[in-house]
């Protein structure tokens, strides 16, 4: 570090060229894909991410299963929209408002696009819609017929209440498209991708612009809050970056009152930001949630050694005023605690790549190298930004501008800091026991810690996709989806029907049974269900063809051997099973843990029901897998078939209940899935069933579940590494330790803190501790390496502590309020995240800055036998 120092104060301007050109050629290898696609495509350009999905690795196995259900039961995400009219007494049951909603529905039918050679946008024949879903009726006895259920936009207040009333006589529509209330509307929009979700909002949005009603649209789900989330992403980026520019310049114009020296900061800040967004952009990673904080955590933290660097020459040069010796002397005393709080630092942050959670690895990763970036800039940029400095730039220059070190104790702040000194060290038991007993509080508001998180709490209370989703949830099952994916507890493959089939062959005549054998060996087919069908048929025409009744007996009951098989897989249509399903869907409800259910019951009591005449007694589960079979041939000439395989395969062996939950928290969704384990515990199903969730809101407490015990580890973990470096830092585990205690202190006292306002650990609060380990310790390592040189040179601690307080202590107050206040622009960002990281980082920082100046001289004074034996000596 002294010789990058020293080369960088005699060859200046190289080191401004290599800087300078280092940062313009990440800026073109990150701007150069989006302008010249074609010409780059070996670059990659810059993407956004903001899907919660990918917080957990693509080989994640719930991620898979997620994944693998969607395709088996044709799912979507969905864009939610809720119509509510306060104004009619019928609500939204009005000529005018379901004109409007009718026109809505066939506008967003028509938001699709081509990328890519691919159909994007509005998956048309799955909206769920007044105009797109059916009702059901009677058509005579065991007949049924369907009709749309808002065909047209009706024409008086008659016809309008009995679009309502319709539906609600269909389990499906009420309480999912009909609001429980009966006055409004909720609309389902199902869209190809995620990312799509933003630009169909507006298309949506600007045909509502459109209507001249009474009726309030809101657009909600948690598609829409993650894709919006990114467009806000980087209007924090845009407001919280530059402002957090200037509170920095402004403070460090306060400091040192000189415009161009304090230019040199600025420029490492500068770069630094450029060279790690730069770095993050190039080699392909994406801009998530994390990602776009790092340059509000590179920047404040890129001026922190500048700052300790400016303090001493600002407190050394009017001595002298050679600049190269002063600058020497400087960095001779600073190289050290400056090597070792960038080390501790990236150690902070690169812990966090142990988590499990890959957006968590790729922040912390190229915020530990945006800190040795920075560090490098501050040993050579700022030597060398100094040494080109024409002489009458720092004409005035100095502590408080004079030239005496007397002068540099007589300011506001370096009297402030001597009284600090002097009260730490007078009541050294006082300030022991104060920490002890926050230390206690701190305990128990950490057991008080609820772990919690929901994408759409990301946005303040007043953002309008809040509005939206506190209207919604108040008024229908609920906005946040969650499925359960119900199957045979053993899974049935051809290879084992053929086993049991060959054993109920084996009392048929030998001839068939031998026939069968052989037909079992050649078929191909290995699915449970075609491999039967092809089997039955086969004993079908086998049937047809035989040379005698007695044959033909033996082939027929092949095929109820068959059919028997064929009905053991289709446990989804086992009445019992139905019953079983709608019994723990009952469960659900009645517990309050779920605003709405759908599932096959639902459909095959509908169908049930009008196949007799629309009598409510027949709203039940049939007594026989033919019946059931029977309804589900009958939904199948509806409108709209396709929606029965959202809740069951065609082979019917795997099932698939919809939830509806009015809450996207975690801590709701997990009640759900321990009630659900509760009641299959305690209510064994009539056949063995195996259950697994999926959906949005399961993955994201999911991932929310291995971030919190991915940073408990991750912390763990930083911790000792810290505290190891500052043990061969100092060469001895004593002071290593001492290092600690302010730190410890501070995350303990904000999370207590953070526990007894009752606030959620969610994940900002979740990376937190491991984020601001290695940037709390900092203050610790320069108070302590400074004041165990200082302590060579008095006969006591006593003595020596006017001096701790003066230069060093100034230079740790400075960087205290430098990075306290450096943090605070992202409490002007529109996104809650980012207000709750700036609001606990700053006061993490100026805790961890306070307790290193006034606990550690405590300690200081209590032990100094023990920790200045040396010294004593």
């Amino acid at each position: 570090m002294l010789r990058l120092s020293e080369h960088a104060a005699r060859r200046p301007k190289f080191w401004f060229t290599v800087s300078g050109l280092a940062a313009m050629t990440l800026l073109a290898l990150t701007a150069a894909p989006t302008l010249l696609p074609d010409r780059l495509p070996f670059l990659h350009p810059l993407h956004v991410d903001t899907d919660p999905e990918n917080m957990l690795p693509e080989e994640e196995p719930v991620r898979q299963f997620h994944a693998e259900m969607r395709r088996m039961f044709d799912l979507h995400d969905m864009i939610v929209v809720g119509v509510l009219n306060e104004t009619s007494a019928t609500g939204v049951f009005n000529p005018r408002s379901l004109a409007d909603i009718h026109s809505l529905t066939e506008h967003a039918k028509g938001l699709v696009w081509e990328k890519d050679g691919q159909r994007r946008g509005v998956i048309a024949a799955d909206i769920i819609a007044p105009s797109t879903v059916d009702t059901v009726r009677q058509a005579g006895l065991g007949a049924v017929a369907f009709d749309w259920l808002m065909p047209e936009p009706p024409a008086t207040a008659e016809e309008a209440l009995a679009v309502a009333e319709k539906a609600r006589r269909i389990p499906l529509l009420d309480g999912t498209l009909l609001s429980r209330d009966g006055q409004a509307l909720a609309l389902y929009i199902p869209i190809t991708a995620k990312e799509d979700s933003y630009r169909v909002a507006n298309g949506l949005r600007e045909k509502i612009a459109g209507f001249q009603g009474g009726d309030t649209y809101y657009i909600t789900g948690l598609p829409i809050a993650q894709d919006q989330f990114g467009v806000e992403m980087f209007i924090q980026m845009a407001i919280a970056a530059p402002l957090a520019m200037l509170l920095i310049f402004l403070l460090m114009w306060w400091f040192f009152r000189n415009v161009r020296l304090i230019a040199a900061p600025m420029i490492v800040a500068m770069l630094s930001v450029i060279i790690t967004m730069g770095l993050l952009v190039a080699t392909g990673n994406t801009v998530h949630i994390m990602s776009s904080m790092i340059p509000i955590f590179v920047m404040p933290i890129a001026v922190l050694d500048s700052v300790h660097v400016l303090s001493d020459f600002f407190d050394r040069y009017p001595g002298s005023r050679d600049r190269r010796a002063v600058l020497k002397d400087v960095m001779r005393a600073l190289w050290k605690p400056m090597l070792y709080t960038s080390l501790t630092t990236c150690a902070g942050f690169a812990s966090l790549m142990f988590t499990p959670i890959p957006p968590v690895q790729v922040f912390g990763l190229f915020v530990a190298i945006g800190v040795v970036v920075a560090w490098l800039l501050t040993v050579t940029l700022v030597p060398a930004y100094i040494m080109l400095m024409p002489e009458k730039a720092l004409d005035g220059f100095g502590a408080a501008r004079m030239q005496d070190a007397a002068a540099a104790s007589a300011t506001p702040l370096a009297r402030l800091l001597q009284a600090a000194g002097r009260f730490s060290f007078r009541r050294a038991r006082l300030v022991l026991v104060a920490v002890l007993g926050l230390g206690a509080l701190s305990w128990y508001g950490i057991e008080r810690l609820v772990i919690n998180d929901n994408p759409v709490k990301w946005f303040g209370e007043n953002h309008e996709i809040r509005v939206a989703d506190r209207a919604l949830n108040a008024r229908f099952g609920g906005a946040y989806m969650a499925y359960l994916a119900l199957s045979p507890a053993g899974e049935t493959t051809a290879a084992a029907l053929r086993s049991e089939l060959s054993a109920a062959f084996a009392p048929l005549p030998a001839g068939v049974a031998r026939a069968l054998e052989d037909r079992m060996g050649a078929e191909t087919a290995e699915n449970p269900a075609a491999f039967l069908d092809n089997l039955w048929n086969y004993a079908a025409d086998a049937a047809d063809d035989a040379g005698g009744p007695a044959e033909q007996a033996a082939w027929e009951q092949a095929q109820e051997l068959i059919t028997a098989a064929r009905d053991n897989i289709a446990l989804f249509r086992d009445p019992a099973v139905l019953r079983y399903i709608a019994a723990l869907q009952q469960h659900l409800q009645d517990s309050g843990l779920v605003g709405k259910s759908n599932a096959l019951p639902d459909i095959v009591k509908t169908i049930h029901r009008e196949l007799y005449l629309g009598d409510a007694a027949a709203y039940r589960i049939p007594d026989s897998s033919a019946a059931v079979s029977q309804t589900l041939l009958a939904y199948q000439s509806s409108h709209r078939p396709q929606d029965l395989w959202h809740f069951v395969t065609p082979e019917a062996d795997h099932a698939n209940i919809w939830f509806q939950l009015t809450s996207g928290d975690n801590r709701d969704m997990i009640a759900v899935t321990e009630a659900v384990d509760r009641f299959m515990a305690d209510n064994p199903p009539p056949q063995a069933l195996q259950h697994r969730w999926f959906g949005l809101t399961y993955i994201n407490s999911v991932w929310q579940d291995k971030m919190v015990t991915g940073m408990a580890s991750s912390f763990l973990g930083s911790f000792l590494v810290v505290l190891l470096m500052t043990s061969l830092l100092f060469r001895s585990f004593r002071w290593g330790l001492l290092a600690m205690v302010p730190l410890t202190a501070t995350i303990g006292l904000i999370y207590g803190l953070i526990g007894l306002a009752g606030k959620d650990y969610d994940m900002p609060v979740a990376v937190l501790s491991s984020l601001s380990l290695g940037l709390a310790v900092d203050y610790a390592i320069h108070f302590l390496a400074r004041s165990r040189e200082l302590r060579t040179r008095y006969n006591s601690w006593a003595e020596t502590l006017p001096a701790a307080f003066g230069e060093p202590a100034r230079a740790i107050a400075r960087n205290i309020i430098v990075i306290g206040v450096g943090f605070l622009p992202l409490l002007a960002a529109p996104l809650t995240p980012y207000n709750t990281v700036g609001l606990l980082i700053s006061a993490i920082m100026v805790i961890a800055g306070a307790a290193s100046l006034l606990v550690l001289p405590a300690l200081l004074t209590l032990f100094e036998p023990y920790l200045f034996r040396k010294a004593a000596k």
